[in-house]
């Protein structure tokens, strides 16, 4: 029986010993929260600004309004108020006052000062409100698939708001007091301020002037050549900031069409960034990289400058043929040197450069310049592109690959290698991140990470002379401005739909750079279907003229002596 009795008090002291020790601050927690209610105070949400410190997303001060069940003195009383005042549904607010099954509703979320001051002059009991933000943007719809949207509750959906949402969102306060059990605020009530930590500031790389002057040659373009789309991302060759980003048709910012889903899914799409597509001649910039490169390593299969390539317009693979977009007629793309072939824009000379190399050198340089890859882009959703398996590639594939069909690439991929095949041969990571500004004012600056080395200086240098005699002499005389060195790469690619050639169908592009010599800005521009004339020489050219031309004149840059 002794041995019984101390067993049994051994048992109530360890059950003691547990609830004081081990369960007594959950207990603690349990008891407060029994005897306190919470409102919550919305931490404001930090700042996307421009590399500029340009404000492009801020906050304006609303209120949520919340209540209470338990506390309510007269219920028909308080919902013909709220309902008038918030536009809401009178009878279920009265519904889920009697159901008992929650203790606290929220009414409102993001009402205005007015509405907050009118509900005041009625003093309901058991109706509260605290302070919240909205999201406010300072260009409506410019920008708009970068920044992105936030929920109700201020949380990022899309864009930048999404990527970088836990730097943004700082952490919520709260406002304590003290209840009886059933919830009904004593009559002394203790009350307990927790303040809310603001988010940081984020300062993207974007350069809000260059991105109005290339929403501004978008828009036009897209207007005028009818099409179902337009976009387009200038970048610093030198260490792949983004300067813009745009894509038209877009949506406002301020006012987003969250009711229709499948509207918003396509106008918040960030295409440069989550769409491929088959890039056609664009892609030859890529191939004479790897050609320029292999012959000053010594590569027999590689062409010197000035070997005359067949001026057959066809060629035979693997049983199908591959032609030229000319015919050939009248001389035309005879004698041609591999600059010539690039002025020109001669298939068969880039199919030759492709199968000289054969598939795992070619490969290797695909590789490098980050195809089959992600950028790595701080940006959700980045796509991969497409490239078929090494193992898996026949002659005629990369007889294909080699003047960009066969082949699918994002934006910014395509914009990123061309940038590293005429930048020197340095490939960065890209990003929009330009720097962080904590609550204090101190700034900590991203800095730009080196990714590949595809190819050597001389080649690069002697890559980038060829492209500018594309501007000056070949298929993108329309992106020439006079006393400035541009270079750059038409390309005019036909679209599949269910796996066969869809027609009058084309996507139109250009890319271009300048100066030739150390390119400081790089523009890809790309029309999706422009109805009438469709080749990227006279659709997409003009259009990085344009963009090129309003850089020069916001940031004041010296004709070329």
């Amino acid at each position: 029986m002794g041995l019984a009795i101390a067993f049994i008090f051994c048992l109530i002291f360890a059950r003691l010993f547990y609830v004081q020790l081990v369960w007594g601050s959950e207990l603690k927690y349990k008891a407060s929260d029994q005897w306190n209610r919470e409102i919550p105070v919305i931490a404001r949400r930090g700042i996307i600004s421009d590399r500029n410190g340009q404000i492009l997303a801020g906050n304006l001060t609303t209120y949520s309004i919340f209540l209470r069940p338990n506390a309510v003195k007269n219920p028909e009383h308080t919902v013909t108020v709220l309902s008038e005042l918030f536009s809401l549904d009178a009878g279920a607010l009265l519904e889920k006052i009697g159901g008992g099954k929650v203790s606290e509703i929220t009414v409102a979320r993001q009402t205005s000062k007015e509405s907050v001051e009118k509900l005041i002059t009625y003093n309901l009991p058991g109706v509260y409100y605290s302070r919240d933000n909205s999201r406010q943007y300072a260009y409506n719809d410019a920008l708009c698939q970068v920044l992105g949207f936030t929920a109700n509750d201020g949380t990022g959906l899309s864009g930048a708001e999404k990527y970088y949402n836990d730097i943004l969102s700082g952490t919520n306060g709260e406002i304590s007091y003290t209840t009886d059990i059933v919830g009904v605020e004593t009559e002394n009530p203790v009350v307990v301020y927790s303040e809310a930590k603001a988010g940081d500031e984020i300062r993207l790389t974007v350069d809000m002037d260059i991105q109005l002057a290339a929403e501004k040659a978008m828009r036009s373009v897209y207007a005028s050549a009818n099409a179902k789309r337009v976009s387009c991302v200038v970048l610093n060759p030198q260490n792949f900031d983004i300067l813009a980003m745009v894509n038209y048709p877009s949506y406002d910012l301020n006012d987003v069409p969250r009711d229709d889903t499948q509207t918003l899914n396509a106008l918040s799409r960030n295409s440069i960034v989550c769409d491929i597509y088959e890039p056609g001649s664009t892609f030859k910039v890529v191939t004479a990289a790897a050609n320029i490169e292999e012959h000053l390593r010594g590569n027999s299969k590689a062409f010197s400058e000035s070997y005359i390539f067949n001026s057959s317009r066809t060629r035979s693979v693997d049983g199908t043929k591959i032609k030229c977009w000319s015919d050939h007629a009248n001389g035309k793309h005879t004698n041609q040197t591999l600059a010539e072939a690039l002025n020109n824009s001669c298939n068969p000379c880039f199919t030759d450069i492709a199968l000289s190399l054969g598939t795992g050198t070619f490969y290797n340089y695909l590789n490098s310049f980050g195809f089959g890859n992600v950028t790595g882009l701080d940006f959700n959703g980045e796509a991969l592109g497409m490239l078929v398996p090494q193992s898996l590639v026949r002659d005629c594939d990369l007889a294909r690959i080699g003047f960009g069909q066969t082949v699918a690439v994002t934006g910014i991929q395509l914009a990123c290698a061309v940038a590293a095949a005429v930048n020197g041969g340095k490939y960065y990571i890209p990003h929009l991140l330009k720097s962080v500004v904590l609550s204090g004012g101190k700034e900590e600056i991203y800095k730009p990470l080196l990714k590949y080395n595809p190819i050597s200086e001389k080649a690069s240098s002697v890559l980038a002379s060829m492209l500018e005699g594309v501007v000056t002499e070949g298929s993108g005389k329309k992106a020439y401005i006079e006393g400035y060195r541009v270079g750059g790469k038409t390309g005019t690619a036909q679209k599949y739909e269910d796996g066969h050639v869809a027609s009058g169908k084309y996507v139109s592009s250009f890319v271009g750079f300048f100066p030739a010599d150390k390119p400081q800005y790089l523009a890809l521009i790309i029309v999706d279907e422009p109805q009438g004339v469709y080749y990227g020489s006279t659709v997409a050219a003009p259009v990085a003229r344009e963009i090129f031309q309003d850089i020069i004149t916001l940031k004041n840059i010296q004709p070329y002596v």
